[in-house]
């Protein structure tokens, strides 16, 4: 049974949470789990880089009787900022180690050896060749470099091997690999009975893998220099199938709230996302890129209030669900066409 305070979260069996706020973002907080082990606190993500994340978080990690000083890990389920955000100043107020996948870890490495500048050339080229109308582009364009967040994150020192138990002397804490969110995002399992004896097979730290009430954004995480053509969204699809097999007895994601029966959760993902590739399936009819499906698909409000920044945002989903479609033999390119569109077959 949770117990809950102002700024924590008992779940049980040695596993607390802390509600991180995520600045001028509607998810409102990120849920940083603190785990016991016999070598001193390890956190599951860190929270997003901001003075008041920092200090919420070692507020919060004052009231569980334990100081950001003490932490030994950090484990991250995924490189976003917020979950990463804050890492490297644990690490440096700690020493603690912080790991993470490796496939994040080379976004990680490749942000930071990048200039911001090269990030925004290419961002423009690919909402161009989306077929974002010019003024959108312009305004990418106007767009201060600093603006954009995470270009320093911390690199991670330790990698975490899908299917190995992590390093947590007196746990046993086991990565699960779960791309599509993001290509190196882990699930982690708890391999220990529920301390209120919920039936299942123990807990898992989902990420954002797996989330009450909110679907994940599937979108592309591709490299300049990299011509592979990826599949999130079937990578995404897989490692859902996967989780609803592991059937765990809780699920304790890291925005909104723990829930139980991950299997039921997991099935109504798959329906809705094959209820919007078939609905996908029927706007290709006629051929349109993937800033005009985009617009047409629907969203938590209607296109016309979505900002620039989320709807860049919307249309990679909306290519990452058009690749799906192409992979399934459904759609296909149309030849010829500048900026590309894409038809149902």
């Amino acid at each position: 049974m949770t117990k809950t305070s102002t700024q924590v979260t008992d779940h049980g069996g040695g596993v607390r949470s802390l509600r991180v706020p995520i600045p001028n973002n509607p998810l409102g907080y990120t849920l940083v789990y603190v785990v016991d082990t016999d070598s001193g606190p390890v956190l599951v993500d860190t929270g997003w880089d901001d003075p008041l994340s920092w200090d919420t978080l070692t507020e919060g990690l004052s009231a569980c009787g334990t100081a950001v000083g003490e932490i030994h890990g950090v484990v991250i389920t995924h490189h976003h900022p917020d979950h990463h955000g804050l890492s490297g100043q644990v690490r440096e107020a700690s020493g603690a180690w912080i790991a993470m996948h490796e496939a994040d870890i080379a976004l990680v490495r490749r942000t930071r050896d990048n200039r911001a500048e090269r990030w925004y050339a290419y961002m423009v080229a690919k909402l161009a060749a989306a077929g974002a109308p010019a003024d959108h582009v312009a305004i990418l364009t106007r767009t201060p470099v600093g603006m954009l967040p995470g270009f320093s994150p911390a690199l991670p020192d330790r990698e975490i091997v899908p299917g190995e138990l992590l390093a947590l002397p007196g746990r046993r804490l086991r990565a699960i690999w779960t791309p599509g969110h993001t290509p190196g995002h882990v699930c982690l399992h708890l391999e220990e009975a529920h301390p209120g004896r919920l039936p299942g097979n123990g807990r898992l730290f989902s990420g954002d893998h797996l989330l009450p009430g909110i679907t994940p954004h599937i979108g592309l995480y591709e490299d300049p220099d990299d011509t592979t053509v990826t599949d999130p969204l079937g990578d995404y699809l897989d490692s859902l199938e996967r989780i609803g097999r592991l059937a765990p007895a809780e699920v304790l994601p890291a925005h909104r709230h723990t829930f139980p029966d991950a299997t039921v959760r997991v099935q109504e993902l798959l329906d809705h996302h094959d209820e919007r590739l078939a609905g996908l399936r029927a706007l290709l009819t006629t051929p349109l890129t993937p800033w005009q499906l985009a617009e047409r698909m629907e969203w938590n409000r209607p296109w016309a209030e979505i900002p620039p920044g989320s709807r860049n945002i919307a249309v990679s989903e909306a290519e990452a669900h058009v690749r799906r479609l192409v992979k399934l033999g459904q759609a296909e390119a149309v030849t010829g066409s500048d900026p590309v569109t894409y038809v149902a077959v």
